[in-house]
């Protein structure tokens, strides 16, 4: 009973926030960019629950559950990436617009925009859909009654509602409560898990030595292809980049990638951490699950039963990042820009919300495609990292980069990326064999940098007018 109270709680807290937050859009900044109003605590903690999600609580914890601490090299990438981040943050806010393509084109051109758009609603549906997978997984486990799948749905309901009802508003004040919470009880969670399954000894004896090595049970090979995406995805990120711009100032970027480092990396080495203790005495047929499965049969009820609600709300806020995250895409980036450029206030908000709501029973489809969430993550990384990733950072740290190179880059890293996940699930016994067990963000990740540098030598470099954007901040 316990579970479900705290659960329900969590529901009607959400559902309170939104409501409030949503009585305050009243135009398109309002909802895009949170009226650019968002101090850097706020945005610490929205930062933070955007970032962990269902691939670190699931995906993550699946590969711990399996594998041990190499689980690591999938969140060092995303720690590596922040170190380049705090060098562009309060660049990033004195851009202040409101998308990642709104970048690329002020550096680039329109098409650039339009093929940044189009990767970025490839991936962000993607990472959406398996937050709905962990959701469903999540509601099951609290409410046996629910199947998976009708957990999806329901999950999938609140999310959409969520985003389309307040926008940035509502997700960034919903990071601050969540993030809070599942920061601290996780840290109150490790040392009692560790003490209730007989100490650190017990562990050791309990599970492969594997388990405990840089490596595991992975080549130098894999574990880069654990970290690689996770790099390329944090250091291009869209979600990250619109928090940017929701900044009060440049002052407050700057200072919340301070909080988000400390943040990210304390908390995803404890929720490794707690999944490599909870498997030297758990057992279960689905790895995701074993964080949940640890809150509910592992830790004191009052404990573990906030840890759930947590880990639930959590995987909410993560899919209200990344659905809102394309929509803002499609409005912003095509309606305004292509369609409608005369478009109301009001009329933008009506769209903005109907888009939202497209976008989400688009990834409730994809949900139903795939069966792990590891690859599922691991995929929808590499798909924005090679194609939009490599033109972002030479936004800010390649002057000499053109507008044919860009184009060149964003198009082959996307195109590689889906042809080669293509190749190696439906291709020939042939062609399986020999790209089999090469990750797709290899060849993704060098065609595009080497289009975006042989494309950029070989065209006229870019005007001082249009650099001129970008060297001040």
């Amino acid at each position: 009973m316990v579970y479900v109270i705290t659960v329900s709680i969590v529901v009607l807290l959400l559902c309170a926030i939104t409501a409030y937050k949503a009585t305050q859009v009243r135009n398109r900044a309002d909802f895009f960019v949170a009226g650019r109003t968002l101090s850097w605590p706020v945005l610490v903690f929205t930062l933070l629950s955007s970032w962990i999600g269902a691939g670190s609580l699931l995906a993550g914890a699946e590969n711990a559950y399996k594998n041990g601490f190499v689980a690591l090299w999938q969140p060092l990438g995303g720690w590596l990436g922040l170190l380049i981040i705090a060098a562009i943050a309060g660049r990033a806010r004195h851009f202040a617009q409101f998308t990642v393509p709104d970048l690329l084109e002020a550096r680039y051109n329109a098409a650039a925009r339009v093929l940044a758009t189009i990767a970025i609603v490839i991936s962000y549906t993607i990472i959406t859909s398996y937050q709905f997978i962990g959701g469903g997984d999540i509601l099951h486990l609290i409410f046996p009654q629910i199947e998976r799948q009708t957990g999806l749905y329901i999950v999938a309901g609140f999310v959409i509602f969520f985003t389309a009802a307040a926008g940035m508003a509502s997700i960034a004040y919903l990071d601050l409560v969540i993030g809070s919470l599942v920061t601290i009880t996780v840290i109150v969670a490790v040392p009692v898990l560790l003490h209730r399954v007989g100490g650190w000894a017990v562990v050791l004896q309990s599970l492969p030595k594997t388990h405990f090595e840089v490596l595991g049970n992975y080549n130098l090979s894999g574990a880069f292809g654990l970290a690689l995406p996770t790099l390329l995805l944090l250091i291009g990120n869209q979600g990250m980049y619109q928090k940017f711009f929701s900044a009060r100032s440049e002052a407050d970027a700057k200072k919340s990638v301070i909080g988000w480092i400390v943040g990210t990396v304390t908390l995803e080495t404890l929720l490794v951490a707690v999944a490599v203790i909870a498997s030297s005495k758990l057992h279960t047929d689905r790895p995701r699950e074993i964080i949940p499965l640890t809150a509910r049969e592992a830790l004191p009820s009052l404990l573990g039963a906030i840890l759930l609600g947590g880990v639930f709300a959590k995987v909410i806020s993560t899919a209200n990042n990344y659905l809102f995250s394309p929509a803002t895409n499609l409005i912003h980036d095509v309606y305004e820009r292509f369609i409608n450029r005369t478009a109301t206030q009001k009329r933008t908000l009506l769209i903005s919300r109907l888009v939202v709501i497209f976008l989400g029973l688009f990834a409730v489809l994809q949900a139903t495609q795939f069966e792990s969430i590891l690859k599922a993550s691991l995929y929808a990384y590499t798909v924005y990292g090679a194609a939009v990733t490599p033109a972002v950072m030479a936004v800010f740290f390649w002057r000499r980069t053109t507008t044919a190179g860009a184009i060149a880059s964003i198009l082959l890293g996307t195109v590689v990326t889906v042809s080669w996940e293509l190749l190696q699930q439906y291709g020939s016994r042939g062609i399986q064999s020999r790209i089999g067990g090469v990750d797709a963000v290899y060849p993704a990740l060098i065609a595009s940098l080497l289009s975006l540098v042989a494309v950029s030598l070989a065209t006229r470099p870019p005007s001082a007018a249009t650099l001129a954007k970008f060297d001040s901040a």
